[in-house]
């Protein structure tokens, strides 16, 4: 008996969101997206009961805008299980380990269900060491609920329960979105986080918030006596943070517009023609959150050893804010802000040429990363060219020139989807790390930056594709979605 005879009576029976069984109207999935977008912020104002708010410490750090969530809600963990179980997937699928026939309905049923343990023993796995090791979410020393004394041991149990069921309530979140709304639920709170994240770079009223800042300067509150360029593009000014965050919006609304299409016809309708585009970013960039999520996890994993056992220096030595400073954890750390990198500045205590490998290894990591988990994803998700010339087969469209055959435009479709995803994946890569060398407004990371600018694209893309499929039925029974 093989492992999937073995493992289906437990994979079939993972808890699931029931799929619609026809035509969802759009207002109904916009109804349900505002819904759990509402959810998801109130989940990130809920405590976590038992904590300490006092020397608490993000594991995630400045990986927050990606993985979403919120430190020291019942949200902790965000949708970092959710990723981790997807590169785990992603990777054991691409070495074909697994023997699953994505195109068989049993097999699809097993992988999702295989997917969806994996995500329940990551969260798990996440929310051990948060609550339990080296002291990341300090507990209260005693707690008294409903006549109930806890102590300290039953309190991170407790804490423990929170994180965990916070972490199953997103991937169900995630579910529904999915099924019943429109985008997809780990893209929707991304942009959450990061559009909160942004607005209060922006409007806050302390220092950190730009135009407070500028307020501050404008007004004779800031001494600019000293280096003014250096206060007016890297300091209070941000004016480097606010041309970088404005670049990314044009670069990736650029981007998203260079394509390659290839003209379709309708083989039996005159007249029908369309055509199929091969955009740059032909895997969009939601490969970047798998590339982003491994560093984190990296990261996640020096921290949890220094903390707990100890690590020796040749691995990484860490300073009293938890920041790798030398070794191995350090140059494999990605570049966060200017400050990481402009030794000229006098602001970087490491020697110049640590920081110049540290930047190499980062640049190399996000641009080969970022192409191998494009091709990953575009084969997973069902974009390669053996599924894409069979989707068009299905539709009854083909080729003007060629014959109407899956293999004649499966070939076509070969001379472009895989030199584009590796292209688009590289370069997606490397504006990520850019953006995060330059910094952005209310530090929500260049990657974090890239993937809500993209996403939200995609995201008005889709609406527009809904609005004008309810406004044609026909379309919908044409292009299979009724």
């Amino acid at each position: 008996m093989g492992w999937k005879e073995a493992a289906e009576p437990v994979l079939t029976r993972m808890p699931a969101v029931r799929r619609p069984e026809g035509h969802v109207p759009f207002k109904r999935k916009l109804a349900w997206t505002a819904g759990i977008l509402v959810l998801y912020f109130f989940l990130t104002n809920i405590a976590l009961l038992g904590m300490q708010a006092d020397g608490a410490t993000d594991l995630f750090g400045e990986f927050r805008a990606i993985l979403a969530g919120e430190h020291g809600s019942l949200l902790q963990v965000g949708i970092g299980p959710i990723v981790t179980a997807s590169i785990v997937m992603q990777l054991l699928g691409g070495a074909n380990l697994l023997g699953l026939d994505t195109d068989d309905p049993r097999d699809q049923v097993l992988y999702q269900g295989l997917q969806k343990l994996l995500v329940v023993m990551m969260t798990a796995l996440t929310a051990l060491p948060m609550v339990f090791a080296g002291g990341f979410l300090p507990v209260q020393q005693s707690l008294s609920l409903g006549g109930l004394a806890f102590d300290s041991t039953q309190i991170q149990a407790l804490m423990f329960v929170q994180i965990f069921i916070g972490g199953i309530l997103i991937l169900y979140m995630d579910e529904v979105v999915s099924k019943w709304g429109v985008g997809s639920g780990i893209g929707l709170f991304i942009i959450a986080g990061v559009s909160q994240r942004l607005v209060t770079g922006f409007i806050q009223p302390a220092d950190g918030g730009f135009f407070y800042d500028w307020y501050q300067i404008i007004f004779g509150d800031v001494d600019l006596a000293g280096d003014t360029l250096s206060t007016l593009l890297l300091g209070e000014g941000q004016i480097l943070a606010l041309l970088t965050t404005i670049l990314i919006f044009a670069i990736v609304v650029y981007a998203e517009s260079v394509r390659v299409e290839i003209p379709l016809s309708h083989a039996r309708v005159k007249g029908a023609r369309g055509r199929f585009p091969v955009k740059l970013i032909y895997a969009s960039v939601l490969p970047m959150i798998l590339v982003r999520a491994l560093q984190a996890n990296i990261q996640f994993l020096g921290q949890i050893l220094n903390r707990t056992v100890g690590i020796p220096a040749m691995l990484g030595e860490y300073n009293a804010q938890g920041e790798p400073v030398s070794g191995f954890f350090y140059y494999v750390a990605p570049i966060y802000s200017p400050q990481d990198w402009m030794w000229w500045t006098g602001e970087v205590a490491q020697e110049t040429w640590m920081v110049l490998i540290r930047i190499s290894i980062d640049v190399t990591f996000m641009v080969v990363g970022g192409a191998i988990f494009a091709i990953f994803w575009v084969e997973t998700t069902d974009m390669g060219p053996e599924s894409t010339a069979r989707q068009i087969q299905n539709s009854g469209m083909q080729i003007p020139g060629f014959r109407q055959n899956v293999s004649v435009i499966e070939k076509v479709m070969e001379r472009y989807i895989p030199q584009v995803t590796v292209i688009g994946g590289a370069l997606v890569g490397l504006l990520a790390v850019w953006a995060n060398m330059l910094g952005t407004i209310g530090a929500v990371s260049g990657t974090g930056l890239l993937l809500a600018v993209s996403i939200t694209y995609k995201l008005y893309e889709e609406i527009a594709e809904e609005q004008m499929m309810e406004m044609h039925p026909m379309m919908r029974q044409m292009f299979g979605n009724e």
